[in-house]
């Protein structure tokens, strides 16, 4: 029987309370009935490295100094010695500056851009491959699957914003089989942006850990989770083709609909250590399947 990890073994988890993420809306249902629900708040923010500016993003707002290290680290803006002299974020203005002792000049990549497939319509400036042929994972690091399903028990029972208002995505940072980190956006890149930006800030190693995310494993996803060293990368939705060509030739370990006892692995499947019973068509089994037939967005 798998144990229930409390939630206070979260270093940061979602706040289904914070009122600045959601909004009460008032509208009918599908007998016509009047209806009070809530909706997840979205605003601008603008990211400055420096004195350029670099993007405006869609997000809900909360750690906002985290995203925009994330997102300059996994775009390739930031290197991993780069000294960040300091973040400051305007909640007036809807804007955060990242300081750093290496002058920055970024003109160039900023005229190149490629549409990822990631919703709130995420870009990638210049070569997304920069990095990503360089990095070699942790051949030593493992996954069991009774670490799998505990994992997938908890993250779906932990308050969040999907929960209270849907309409997001989840990205979670493990080890073993306690989730560490629990961010949330309107964007999957926004939410795994937050995480590596906390690392980053926060000197979080990541060759022993656990990547986990609501989103469909794409190859975004894939250049993202092994930019950030992370060897295992989880999800309970579905795979791209491009996502499981890209973590093959990583070296990546890719899980996808993983839910309940369920999980299929199409990439670094070496890494899997069999030591939770099998599938058996359990009520348990049978509930994760209906609810995973239709992957989330």
């Amino acid at each position: 029987m798998s144990r229930d990890i409390p939630l206070e073994s979260y270093i940061v988890r979602p706040d289904p309370a914070d009122a600045r993420l959601t909004r009460r809306v008032s509208g009918l249902d599908q007998d016509g009935a009047p209806i009070d629900t809530a909706v997840t708040v979205e605003r601008p923010l603008t990211l400055y490295l420096n004195g350029q500016e670099i993007v405006t993003m869609m997000t809900i707002g909360d750690y906002p100094d985290c995203l925009a290290v994330g997102y300059l680290l996994n775009q390739n803006m930031l290197r991993a010695d780069d000294v960040v002299t300091g973040v400051d974020v305007d909640e007036e203005t809807d804007t955060v500056v990242v300081r750093t002792a290496r002058a920055t000049d970024y003109e160039a990549k900023l005229k190149k851009k490629t549409l990822t497939s990631g919703c709130a319509q995420g870009t990638a400036f210049g070569d997304v491959m920069e990095v990503f042929d360089t990095v070699r994972l942790d051949p030593d690091a493992r996954i069991r699957t009774s670490w799998l399903r505990t994992l997938s028990r908890t993250i779906n029972l932990t308050p969040s914003l999907y929960l209270e208002a849907g309409a997001i995505h989840g990205s979670v940072l493990c080890r073993q089989d306690v989730p560490l980190l629990y961010m949330e956006d309107v964007g999957r890149h926004n939410a795994v942006d937050k995480v590596r930006g906390y690392m980053h800030l926060n000197g979080v190693a990541p060759e022993d850990k656990i990547f986990y995310t609501t989103g469909r494993l794409t190859s975004e996803m894939v250049i993202k989770t092994v930019q950030m060293r992370i060897p295992i990368l989880v999800s309970r939705s579905g795979f791209t083709a491009w996502g499981v060509e890209l973590a093959r030739q990583a070296g990546l370990t890719l899980i996808g609909r993983a839910k309940g006892r369920r999980f299929i692995a199409l990439a670094g499947t070496e890494r899997i250590v069999f030591d939770a019973p099998p599938a058996d068509g359990t009520d348990e089994d049978r509930r994760h399947q209906r609810k995973g037939s239709r992957d989330d967005d």
